[in-house]
């Protein structure tokens, strides 16, 4: 019976070491910017997106396709790092044209943010680039402002 109550005694750190632990967030020691963010870049084809930036350095953004009736280009993913008294990053879109579901084109969207508590603010630049690799658009630039997600 001791071994038995060793062996469960065991499986329970073990448990707690590798599965309890707290959440980033902007408040918790992770950089300002970590969590989820509803953020409105007015002059986008579609103004509202959600960004989750990890503490990793890694980002994903998302928004509806309705912003472009041609081509399907709704998911983002790219990586940020802390700049000076802000952030700064890049992510990478790719659209596909919707009747012959071919590659159309390679987004790629840097941008700038400061972070004040649960409002963001900056700006974001887009280059688009065709399947061989030749810019197509842009410079196109956006403002940002977001609000943080919270529970």
């Amino acid at each position: 019976m001791p071994l038995k109550n060793a062996f469960r005694t065991l499986g329970l750190v073990i448990l707690w070491l590798t599965g309890c632990h707290q959440a980033p967030s902007g408040r918790s020691g992770s950089p300002a910017i970590v969590g989820a963010w509803i953020v409105r870049a007015p002059e986008a084809p579609f103004p509202l997106h959600m960004f989750v930036f990890h503490s990793d350095g890694t980002v994903e953004q998302s928004n509806p396709d309705a912003g472009d009736p041609d081509t399907s280009d709704s998911n983002l993913m790219g990586a940020w790092l802390a700049d000076r008294d802000g952030f700064k990053g890049k992510v990478i879109e790719l659209t596909a044209d919707r009747t012959t579901h071919r590659l159309v084109s390679r987004g790629e969207i840097s941008f700038a943010l400061k972070v004040s508590g649960n409002v963001l603010s900056g700006t974001a630049r887009a280059l688009f680039y065709d399947v061989n690799g030749q810019q197509v658009r842009g410079p196109l630039q956006t403002r940002l402002e977001g609000e943080r997600v919270l529970p």
